[in-house]
Order: structure tokens, then C-alpha cells, then sequence
């Protein structure tokens, strides 16, 4: 018997026969035999109250060079299966999709007319070879009440970094959606002393791409995650090119469009993303919004595509208090599409948590200790005239937001001010940064200068320098917070500890110990 334990604690290769007395999915025809097509997994995502995505991509041989997967030159005929139950004794949806080799061989089923609120599992079968089992969930039907919300997310996996742990404690944790918020892989070539080897060089090209995001699916800890629950996914710098802005990159190279145009080919091959989202060209709109009840709404916003090109300096880093630039009122982070996109979604929504699911510190942060002042212009600090605009629109509709954020590589948690000029300006959001699953390496729990931060930045409430996740029970009640730690990640299978633990409540923008 297939059960949720025996798939966390068996790895993904349990379960992978029918159910006595269930007819198989027929096999696909085939001119040369598959071998192990399903290494890099299975995943789900993109939730609605009746639908959801499944997603695989075949590879026999995940680090090919290529970037193809050792997949023959030709289509494949992939069948799929959706159950209510981990034997599938009770198929509910079948059917069968075409993976093609200018995709990677990757599928996505884009599935409507569920049951809203529901456990699903699914597999799927091609040339004889039959995937893991994944488990997904539909979101409560709209105005639903009552029905939690069981939100983790995550941040910047980079696999010469470490182990993915993070990835395996929470899969453990069984939730009902998984977010992760950008740098999903890294486009780096090789460190000197790294901690695992990874396959290819620095990022330029799709099949550079394709094969970064093939060695992280095929992780074992990566598989389990993504098995496990449904994820909704951004990206940030590194899944294309660090530190770029627009249309610009950090570096001169390559053509950047051209570059950017092959990362958004990978992002969408290898996600369990909808054909909305599917990329044209060097464009790709990943701006949207998940609903889960009256619970929450997830909006999910891309502070990479459309922002104004860095205060100052035009690259990012540091800049003092004299930087006029990142006051102009025109200057923008999320272009003026998103930023009325995502007002309209405030203003309209009724759900009793507005979560925004983003990339960079969105509060005030001055990095430099003692005197003087340093701001990050890569952040929201660097396009104030922006941030002034969504604060205002969250207070003006009174929404309870909770900013959700990664790029920083350890865990924060704070206040989000109306005005941050203004002293005595009142909290209108709470903002929860999660660590990184593997980049920075170990990390420390605190570290020499943690202390004099905190006490520069009074409305930044917690610290922890360590790897991990962001775990969150969200009801119409009150948000619960635990910040999920692991000692190491340069050696797998490091435990989880809870680093700091708190309670947001609606109406109370502000962070209450547990």
C-alpha cells in the first residue's frame, strides 16, 4: 500500500505498480525502449477550487549535456492518472499528453472540473515506465470558511551550496501548498570548493538551462518536495542572470534578451506552470493570484521584468542617504501594469489575508552599523516612490498583508511602515523573509553584527542566519509563523528546529510571540 508516510520515509520509488484489480494506463508505442524516463520527478501547482496542473519531464539521463535528458529525437506519448486515493482504486481523470523534444519532453495537464477542497494523487506512464506518485489539493471553493490554510515557502537553492534538506523537512511538514519565491537554480558555473558538483558550466543558452533545473529536479529531496503538495513559483535574479533589471543584465555577454528569452524556455519546461504563463519570446507575465477560500489570497509578483534600473549607481549594492534618485515619484518596481494589476486585486479582494509573494526586502532596512546609512537600491529601498504606493493602497482598503520574501539568505521578520521617513508612521503589513535552502552555506544563528542591525532597524523584530523554510498555519483567526532552521546543510539529513515562532492577527499588523 501506497501511504503519504511510506512516500516520505521510502523516497519516491514505492508504490509504483497498480492496484490489484486496476487496469494499468495503457503503455505508449514506442521504436526504442525508455529507460527510467521519470528521474526528474513529478509536481503539481497553480490550485484553483477546481483544477490544478500536473507536471513531469521525461529524462533518462538528467545531466546530458545537451540539456535533453538522454531523450530519443522524437515525441512521446505520455499517459496520466488522477485518484482520489494513493492505490488508485478510485481514477477519477485519465488521459494522455504529448512530450516533445522542443519542450524538453516535459508535460503539463491543466486539469478543471474537481472537487474543490480535495486530496488528490496522480502518476503517470510512458514507454512501459510507470512515475512516482504525487499528492495535490484543490483550494476551497470561493467564500469557503472554516477550511486552514497550510502555506510553506522557500527561497534560493543552489545546488553547489549544500544539500537540499530544507526541501525534505518540509515535505515532512505535509502541507497544502508550497511557495517558492526565486532562485530556484543558480546560473554560476563552478565554484572552487564546492559542496556537491553540478553538471555544465555557467547559464547562456536553453540547453544550459534546461540542464541546471534537470540535475535540481532529479535531487531526491527536491522530488519529495515537489511530490508532496502543489507549489506556486516566481523567480527572482539567478534563474536567469544576476542582479538584472529589465531589459538589462549585470554583466555585458550574450545577447541578453536572447539569454532571457532560453531562461524563460527552462523556467516554464521544467514548472508545474499554465499555459497563461507559457513565454513568448523574452516575455513571460508570472504575475498572478491564487485564492484559497476566504481565507487568503496569494499574489505572486515578479520584481524582476519590469523594474527601473538601480538607483544611482545603475548596479546594485549599497547606496547612502544622499541617493535622491530612489525618491522619484516615476521610478517603479513592478511596472505600471503590475502595480494596477495588484490594486485592483487589493481593492477587490475578500479574503481575510492578502499574502504577497515576492522576491526583495519590501521594508526600510539600513545595512550599515553604526553611523551613517545604507540602503540596498536592489530592494524596494531603491524605488521608494513604488513602495509608497502599495503601502498606501493596503492601508486604503484595509487589507491584513503579509509580505512574503526570500533573496537574502537568512530568516527576518518585521514591520512594514505606511511611511518609513516618517518615525512615527503605523504598521500596515507584516513582512516574513525566508532563508535559503542551501546558498551562503551553513550559516550562523546569529551573527557579530545581528544585534546593532536590529537595533538600527527597531521595526525588524527577528533574526536567524541558518538554512531552512518558512512554515505557516493561516485561518481566518490568526497567521501562525515558525521559522524552520537546519544546523547544516554542507553534510544531508540535518533535523529541522523551530528558530522563532510567531502570531499575526487580522486587523494587528504586528508580530506577537508564540
Amino acid at each position: 500500500m501506497i501511504t503519504r508516510r511510506s512516500l516520505l520515509a521510502g523516497g519516491l520509488g514505492l508504490g509504483l505498480s497498480a492496484a490489484p484489480g486496476v487496469s494499468p494506463v495503457r503503455a505508449a508505442a514506442r521504436r526504442a525502449p525508455l529507460s527510467d524516463p521519470f528521474q526528474l520527478g513529478v509536481a503539481s501547482g497553480e490550485p484553483t477550487y477546481d483544477g490544478v496542473v500536473l507536471w513531469t519531464r521525461l529524462a533518462m539521463d538528467p545531466i546530458a549535456l545537451d540539456g535533453l535528458g538522454g531523450m530519443p529525437d522524437r515525441a512521446i506519448s505520455v499517459h496520466w492518472q488522477l485518484a482520489k486515493d494513493e492505490n488508485f482504486r478510485h481514477v477519477v481523470r485519465r488521459g494522455s499528453e504529448i512530450a516533445r523534444r522542443d519542450e524538453a519532453h516535459s508535460v503539463h495537464v491543466e486539469l478543471d472540473g474537481l472537487d474543490p477542497g480535495a486530496e488528490y494523487f496522480y502518476r503517470f506512464k510512458a514507454g512501459g515506465e510507470l512515475s512516482p506518485t504525487g499528492r495535490t489539493l484543490t483550494a476551497p471553493a470561493p467564500g469557503t470558511r472554516g477550511r486552514p490554510l497550510n502555506l510553506s515557502f522557500a527561497s534560493c537553492a543552489d545546488y553547489q551550496s549544500g544539500w537540499f534538506t530544507p526541501y525534505r523537512r518540509m515535505a515532512e511538514d505535509q502541507p497544502d501548498l508550497i511557495a517558492f519565491l526565486g532562485d530556484y537554480v543558480y546560473e554560476y558555473g563552478d565554484y572552487e570548493y564546492p559542496v556537491r558538483d553540478q553538471a555544465g558550466g555557467e547559464c547562456l543558452d536553453l540547453a544550459g538551462y534546461r540542464l541546471r533545473h534537470a540535475q535540481h529536479k532529479a535531487d531526491p529531496d527536491s522530488r519529495l518536495a515537489h511530490a508532496i503538495a502543489p507549489w506556486a513559483v516566481v523567480w527572482d535574479d539567478h534563474d536567469i542572470d544576476n542582479a538584472w533589471a529589465g531589459d538589462v543584465p549585470e554583466q555585458p555577454g550574450p545577447p541578453f534578451l536572447q539569454r532571457r528569452a532560453a531562461a524563460f524556455q527552462a523556467y516554464y519546461e521544467n514548472m508545474p506552470l499554465r499555459r497563461a504563463q507559457r513565454p513568448d519570446g523574452a516575455a513571460l507575465k508570472l504575475y498572478r493570484s491564487i485564492r484559497w477560500g476566504a481565507v487568503a489570497n496569494l499574489h505572486l509578483l515578479d520584481t524582476r521584468q519590469y523594474r527601473d534600473l538601480y538607483a544611482c549607481t545603475g548596479r546594485s549594492g549599497t547606496v547612502g542617504p544622499g541617493c535622491a534618485q530612489r525618491f522619484e515619484p516615476d521610478r517603479t518596481m513592478l511596472g505600471r501594469e503590475q502595480e494596477a494589476w495588484l490594486d485592483d486585486r487589493l481593492k477587490r479582494s475578500r479574503a481575510t489575508w492578502d499574502l504577497l509573494g515576492q522576491q526583495v526586502f519590501l521594508m526600510e532596512m539600513d545595512w550599515a552599523n553604526g553611523e551613517g546609512k545604507g540602503y540596498s537600491n536592489e530592494g524596494w529601498d531603491g524605488y521608494v516612490a513604488s513602495r509608497d504606493r502599495l503601502t498606501a493602497a493596503i492601508d486604503a482598503y484595509r487589507r491584513n498583508a503579509v509580505v512574503l520574501t526570500g533573496d537574502v539568505h537568512s530568516h527576518w521578520a518585521g514591520e512594514v511602515k505606511r511611511d518609513h521617513r516618517d518615525p512615527g508612521s503605523k504598521s500596515v503589513a507584516v513582512e516574513l523573509v525566508t532563508t535559503s535552502v542551501t546558498s551562503a552555506g551553513n550559516g550562523l544563528d546569529e551573527y557579530p553584527d545581528t544585534r546593532i542591525l536590529l537595533a538600527e532597524n527597531p521595526h525588524v523584530k527577528f533574526f536567524n542566519g541558518r538554512r531552512g523554510y518558512v512554515r505557516t498555519r493561516i485561518t481566518e483567526r490568526e497567521m501562525k509563523v515558525d521559522f524552520r532552521s537546519v544546523a547544516r546543510v554542507t553534510e544531508p539529513h540535518a533535523p529541522a528546529y523551530t528558530s522563532g515562532s510567531f502570531v499575526i492577527e487580522p486587523g494587528r499588523p504586528t508580530l506577537n510571540p508564540a
